[in-house]
């Protein structure tokens, strides 16, 4: 019989391990956590089962489990007490997610910490930046130095890592000479260059109370429909000084993820939204699949070309990694 025997390198788990072409570990996973002004808050968000908003005085409970399961990276959403049009709470020094950086820089000085740097969690309407009162659009230009002010008071209080969301054209030019002024030339970012208008989203809104009171965000975010569009925001952010690219969502735009890996040598993170979580969080516990379906899918961004991925599953994962049961 003439034809090839591909068989033969899947005979055994060992000779499957040894030839397998992704891997996924510790390393890559990045978890995101919620944390609230209030105190003594340990919620439950109810579109997100297994994920909470947790308040800064029960934040080190947290930190605790997430290091001694070996995860290295965590990134930072806040939810302040009080909300007002220009987001103020964002770039006040003692904000909420700058505080939950020097606490766990406190007790945890060797765990990346990367803060989310944008203004939706802070403005009371629930843009990502100033409304423009004659368009009622975010005005871009009059945000970007709200979003400077917004990474050094971050890089102030010990962030490794500042991670821009707003999706402002110049964000990551604007951010980067902002750091570079205050003596923070050292601190990389991470864009969220490639960020999609999506509807996977809506989890992550009510665990960061961050929904827009009016419109929406597309003209802002990118058109799901568009793959050329993320190539030109790659374009620019790279020329611009970003030290890594974030794709969001993730499963649904792997193709984007593989896009980026073959134009670029930066690292490529995916993030493993809200909605996706909690869809096959769901799925998993009707029992209409097997809860590996979470490898998988990470497995599958690795596949694509991401280097790491942010994921609500990273507990979950760095306990089955360090198991053996990935």
């Amino acid at each position: 019989m003439n034809f090839d025997r591909h068989r033969r390198l899947r005979q055994s788990g060992f000779m499957r391990d040894m030839v397998r072409e992704t891997k996924l570990s510790k390393d890559d996973l990045i978890y995101p956590i919620f944390v609230v002004e209030k105190p003594d808050v340990k919620q439950e968000v109810s579109s997100m089962k297994g994920v909470y908003q947790i308040s800064l005085n029960l934040l080190k409970e947290e930190l605790d489990e997430v290091v001694a399961l070996g995860i290295k990276s965590v990134i930072f959403f806040g939810i302040p007490n009080e909300k007002d049009a220009e987001g103020t709470g964002a770039y006040h020094d003692h904000g909420i997610v700058q505080e939950a950086c020097r606490l766990s820089k406190e007790h945890y000085p060797e765990l990346l910490v990367i803060l989310d740097t944008c203004l939706c969690e802070y403005t009371d309407h629930g843009h990502c930046g100033l409304i423009d009162p004659k368009t009622q659009d975010v005005d871009n230009d009059s945000t970007l130095p709200l979003l400077v002010q917004t990474a050094v008071s971050q890089a102030k209080a010990g962030a490794d890592i500042i991670a821009p969301s707003n999706m402002m054209d110049g964000f990551v030019t604007e951010i980067r000479q902002g750091l570079d002024r205050a003596g923070y030339a050292h601190i990389p970012i991470m864009s969220y260059g490639i960020k999609y208008a999506s509807k996977f989203y809506g989890p992550f809104r009510d665990a960061a109370e961050s929904t827009p009171s009016f419109g929406d965000r597309r003209t802002y975010q990118m058109d799901p429909a568009n793959r050329l569009e993320a190539l030109r925001e790659l374009e620019s952010d790279t020329l611009e000084g970003a030290d890594m690219m974030i794709v969001k969502p993730a499963l649904s735009y792997l193709d984007i993820i593989r896009d980026v890996r073959n134009n670029s040598n930066m690292p490529i993170i995916a993030y493993n939204v809200s909605g996706e979580y909690a869809m096959t969080r769901s799925a998993i516990d009707q029992g209409l699949v097997d809860e590996e379906v979470i490898a998988e899918q990470m497995i599958s961004m690795k596949r694509a070309g991401a280097d790491m991925i942010i994921t609500y599953f990273a507990k979950d994962l760095a306990e089955k990694i360090n198991k053996g049961e990935i």
